[in-house]
Formats: C-alpha cells, structure tokens, sequence
C-alpha cells in the first residue's frame, strides 16, 4: 500500500471512530508485533513494532531489561518451596517474595555486558530484529484481526467515556427499533436502551420518533457500553425547564423540589434568588409559553408550578394548589400535617385518586391528612388514646344514667298503683 493511502486510511478511521492517531496506530502496532512473532518469531523474543504512519515503514525490535544474575536451579528450587510454604497456609512476607526470572523480557547482567560493557542492571536493550518484505498471507490476516480487535475496543472506551461524562443528564434520541419491550434509541454516535420500567405508559414510540432521553446510567456490558435511558425520571422535568427558563439556566431561579407521576402530573417547587424575580411566571413565561414547551415534550402532561416557602406549613398549603386551605395542624416530630379544608374545597384537595394530595407529600416530605372543616377535630394536646377512651367513659356513663332514669320511673309507676285507694263497686240490686 502506498504511503499516502496508509495515512489516508488511518485518518478516515479515525474520523469514522471518533479515534484519536495514537490510538489507531497503537493497535497498528500490537497487530504488526503480534504477526510477526507468530511467523518470524522466537519464544524468548519480546517483539515490539514501530509503525510509521509518514512512510508506512515498520521497525521491529526484541525488548529486553537488564536483570542481575540468577542461579536458576537454586531459584527453581526456592519457588517450589514457597509454593509448599503457601499451601500449608503460611502467609509469605514481602521481603521473602522471589520473582521468577523472565527470559522473554529479561537478560541477565553477565549476558548483556557481552553485547555492551556499559550496561547495568535496569536498563532495557531493543535489538533491532530483520523485516522481511512480506509478512505471509497468516501474518497479513493476523495483524487485520488484530487491528479490528484494537480499534473495536478503542472505540468501546471512548463511547463508554463520553457518556459517562453524560451521565444524568439530558439527550437528544431517535427511536431506531423494538427489541422485546425495549426500545433501542439512537444517540449518534452510540444507541441507548430504554427498559420498559422507564417507558411514560400511553406514551407512543414509533420507529423514527425523536425524543429527550436522561441518562440514568452507564455501565460496560459484554457487548460493549450499555447506555440506560429513562422517559420517567423526575429529573428530566429539571432539565428540560433548565433548557427553557433562562433564570434557572442563570441560577437566579432554583428548582427546589420535584413530585412526578410520569405521564399524568408533576408538581414542582422554585425559589428565587432575588427579590425582584417571582420564580412562578419565570417559569411559566409569557402566556404560558415556557411551560406549554415542557408539557408538550412530555406528551400532555400536566404541569403544577409553585413557590418554595422556608416556611413548611406555608409550603403545605402553597404544594395542596390549587385548593383553598383553611387550617394546618403540624405534628413535627411525626411528620404528619393535618389539612382542615371547606367542604367544596375537599375533593380539590385530594385531587383525583389522591393524586394531588399525593404529590404534595412527596414534594414537602409530609405525611399530609385532608380533613373537611365540619367534622370536629381533637385538640393537638390530646393523644388519639386518650380521646377514644374519655369518648368510651361518656358513653358508658350515658347509657349508666338512662338506665337509672328507666329505673326510677318503674318504681314510681309502681308505688303509684300501691298508694291508690281501691274503689268497690256497689252490686245492682237484683229485681225479684
């Protein structure tokens, strides 16, 4: 091959794999090394190829390191008795190690000061080995394997990199097919997988459908990268108002907490950094243009936007919108909020299924009770026991008092019927 078209070829892989020229001709370089030590080779022999990419020349060099002199047979015998020491369990100190001598990496001190008087122990010695004119049909098909095996890694390591640096974060995909009920999506340079627990139920994926896709996880799979993608996250809620709020972009707008029931409702809670911002119409934009962007790409979903409070009995009743609170009994210690609501704002309040009652206590991390203003309450000193049994003892002492009551006029009826004199009838006179 002629010059130019060997680095005309390393550059339109490195352009296609998104490699850099080191890498490409690294793997050129193993590859050459490991054809010509199948072939031309010998066992003690640790071949290293220089590849010139200028002038597609390779130089071929055996590789060794200066070692100080080793009785072999003493040494044999030393690891054996180590590996008995091991065995038996006995645990070897470091100092006591010995390191096998290496004849393919290694030559000894008395070895090497023949070729050199000048070298000592620790320096490595590259004998330049001949390069035949052809490496053999085996050599050629070898090095080929072996570069497609290098650049399939390299290119592995480099999409594993990129997007892990992605990692939780937002992404444009395409839905490229169905596999099961995964749906691989098309990232660019990689494909991702989206499970079907991430999957927006209702929500349509056709083939082609291009979509924002958050990175929940990247992790290296036998086949390669795996790239985890999720349509049902809270976080993607995050990101996409990040892309369309300036103020939260800039920071002056924050996002403080995030409730979502994927594909039917979320609530969300900002706060403004500055006085003079109000953190709900930033996000809602003007008429509604900013969050009509966010529902849209969540395929209708509706969106409940409102105003973070230090205050946690404000931000109760700010999470409840957009029902109308009369009062909020706190229980710190339990977490528990109890809700007092007007009876036509009752079923606004718990919301469907109690949906928004749910999503607000997953906003504000409260147990919330929604309780209508009409049913009386107990006092927030009195505990639940003790309400139940003084509610028991006023029924007990009812049922005590009629019961008396009964009583009495029973025994009044009857001393009524002794105390009244009898009356004697006078018998006719019979007629003779």
């Amino acid at each position: 091959m002629a010059t130019n078209n060997i680095v005309a070829a390393i550059k339109q892989i490195c352009d296609e794999k998104n490699l850099s020229m080191e890498a490409v001709i690294g793997a050129i370089e193993a590859a050459l090394a490991a054809a010509y030590r199948k072939e031309f080779g010998e066992p003690n022999q640790n071949i290293k190829v220089v590849f010139n990419a200028d002038n597609g020349q390779a130089a071929v060099f055996d590789v060794k390191t200066v070692v100080e002199d080793v009785d072999l047979e003493a040494q044999e015998k030393a690891l054996e008795e180590m590996r008995l020491r091991k065995e038996a369990g006995e645990e070897i100190p470091e100092e006591e190690q010995i390191k096998k001598f290496n004849s393919r990496s290694e030559i000894m001190l008395s070895e090497a000061v023949k070729v050199n008087p000048d070298y000592k122990i620790g320096d490595v010695i590259e004998t330049k080995l001949p390069v035949p004119e052809e490496y053999g049909r085996m050599a050629a098909q070898t090095a080929k394997q072996v570069i497609v095996q290098r650049l399939r890694e390299a290119e592995r390591d480099h999409i594993f990199d990129e997007y892990k640096d992605k990692e939780k974060q937002l992404v444009l995909g395409t839905i490229q097919q169905r596999a099961g009920r995964r749906f691989i999506v098309d990232l660019g340079q990689a494909n991702g997988i989206l499970p079907p627990e991430e999957q927006i139920r209702n929500e349509g994926y056709n083939i082609g459908t291009r979509l924002n896709f958050f990175i929940t996880e990247v992790r290296m799979g036998t086949k390669g990268p795996e790239i985890i993608l999720s349509r049902t996250h809270p976080e993607i809620v995050r990101e996409l108002f990040t892309m369309e709020v300036p103020e939260i972009a800039a920071g002056t707008v924050e996002i403080k907490a995030i409730a979502r029931e994927a594909g039917s409702r979320t609530k969300i809670a900002v706060a403004a950094n500055d006085d003079n911002i109000d953190p709900v119409g930033s996000c809602v934009g003007q008429k509604g243009a900013r969050v009509q962007t966010v529902i849209s790409e969540l395929g209708g979903e509706k969106i409940d936007i409102i105003e973070w409070n230090a205050d946690e009995k404000a931000f109760i009743a700010n999470s409840l919108s957009p029902a109308a609170i009369s009062e909020i009994r706190m229980k710190p210690e339990e977490k528990i909020a109890q809700v007092i609501v007007e009876d036509d704002q009752l079923s606004l309040a718990i919301g469907r299924s109690g949906q928004n009652a749910r999503l607000a206590a997953k906003l504000t991390g409260w147990k919330i009770d929604i309780l209508p203003k009409n049913v009386p309450q107990p006092a927030e000193t009195a505990a639940p026991e003790e309400i139940k049994d003084e509610s028991k003892e006023e029924n007990k002492e009812e049922v005590a008092n009629e019961a008396a009551e009964q009583t009495e006029e029973v025994v009044e009826e009857k001393k009524e019927k002794v105390e009244k004199p009898k009356v004697k009838k006078s018998k006719k006179p019979s007629k003779k």
